[in-house]
């Protein structure tokens, strides 16, 4: 069997033996629709639990649109034309919106990733700005305590319209609807302390209610409501294949359930290897993105097994604090100590690494620098054919395989 496994901007390809593959997790037979915007348009006419984008718009002053930002596949580029339209049907005028694009803790972007992410038009029309430009407004806390800091053009808006696209997310369920304002505009204390509820078991993929980090991030929505969203299903290759519109909460549950239709995939066992990929560019930039691909491998893998980790990760890690924690650490065991009594937003995903570390070997192929990539507890490859020849050797000729081409949008569950 030859496979195409995404990598950075050049994908590479591998052969594995047909009898050692149990399961190649693809997506449910998705189809995208022949013209994305109007799928999106289709959506602004028929939106979820609110009225008309237009009519919400009607008399208000300031606008802000958030969206995501470069690590994120999310098309804003087809999708705010749209937004723009229904604005200015509404005689909403353009030096009144602003298109904020959420960094969360991630870094600053040049004006060219905002040109290219926002698309030209849009981008010469309308202020593009990235949330951590402005000081942030303190509107609240939510029940449990988290402070709910937003960048000021969100704080201020009397309109505040969010973007996103819907996938797996490790700890929050689910990504989209409300994680556009947390942690998506929030400070990075505000995060932390909402992401400090990733440890409770409940926390974690394709788990909404009773999610408590998820509870929190929506209960910030009393603080800073949100008037709409536009939220986007994407298949493997970042085309939109349905989005929803309307209500943060309604809109967003209706927009997962389409997602587990098409990417919630039954395994009837788990596997001695998984080859996992992000899918490549723009989703495999850093470590940091690189790892939600690992988190949903882990489900896959049986305890003592292998997973090979297909990232290009040409910006490195990707954030100073997970980095600091990964270096540091003498073994994997000391990150989970270390979260437990200090919890520290980036130090996060190093604890998340080392509890799969836990169960499993992790082959990294990726662009970081071998010696680097052995510090940090994992076994560096270039090519994923290198990798998975060793994992063979390591595990037996009839090791058996799943591979997860999409692994951050594939959520293996194992059936009964």
């Amino acid at each position: 069997m030859k496979l195409e496994i995404g990598f950075g901007s050049c994908p590479q390809t591998v052969e594995l033996p047909d009898e050692t593959v149990l399961d190649v997790l693809y997506p449910n037979g998705i189809e995208a629709p022949k013209d994305s915007a109007a799928e999106v348009a289709r959506a602004l006419r028929d939106p979820i639990g609110t009225p008309p984008l237009a009519e919400l718009a009607k008399g208000k002053q300031k606008v802000a649109i958030v969206t995501s930002d470069i690590t994120r596949p999310m098309p804003s580029a087809v999708v705010l034309p749209l937004v723009l339209d229904e604005l200015y049907r509404a005689g909403v005028r353009p030096e009144s919106i602003t298109v904020v694009f959420a960094l969360g803790s991630h870094r600053k972007q040049t004006e060219e990733e905002k040109m290219r992410l926002a698309g030209e038009e849009v981008y010469r029309q309308v202020n593009c700005v990235d949330s951590l430009d402005f000081d942030f407004v303190h509107m609240g806390d939510t029940k449990r305590g988290t402070p709910v800091d937003i960048c000021r053009p969100v704080a201020e808006a009397d309109l505040r319209i969010c973007l996103g696209n819907i996938e797996y997310h490790y700890f929050a369920g689910y990504s989209g609807g409300a994680k556009a304002i947390m942690p998506g505009v929030s400070t990075r204390a505000a995060i932390q302390a909402n992401h400090s509820y990733m440890v409770r078991p409940d926390a974690c993929a394709g788990v909404l209610e009773g999610n408590p980090l998820r509870e929190d991030l929506e209960d910030a929505l009393n603080c800073c409501p949100v008037d709409f969203i536009v939220n986007a299903v994407l298949d493997e290759h970042k085309k939109i294949v349905h989005c929803v519109c309307g209500d943060v909460i309604a809109a967003h549950r209706a927009g997962c359930r389409l997602l587990d239709r098409y990417y919630r995939k039954d395994i009837r066992q788990k596997a001695d290897i998984v080859l996992v990929s992000q899918g490549g560019h723009p989703k495999d930039l850093n470590l940091y993105q690189t790892q939600k691909a690992l988190e949903n491998a882990k489900y896959a893998v049986r305890d003592g097994g292998i997973i090979i980790l297909a990232g290009s990760c040409h910006e490195g890690m990707g954030e100073a604090t997970f980095e600091e924690w990964m270096r540091c650490a003498k073994e994997p065991r000391d990150l989970i100590r270390r979260i437990e009594t200090d919890f520290r937003l980036g130090g996060h995903k190093a604890a998340a690494i080392a509890m799969v570390l836990e169960r499993a070997s992790i082959y990294l192929v990726s662009d970081m620098e071998p010696d680097f990539v052995r510090q940090i507890f994992m076994t560096p490859f270039h090519s994923v054919q290198e990798a998975l020849d060793q994992a063979f050797r390591v595990m037996g000729s009839g090791a058996g395989v799943i591979v997860m081409p999409y692994g951050g949008s594939t959520l293996p569950c194992v059936t009964a």
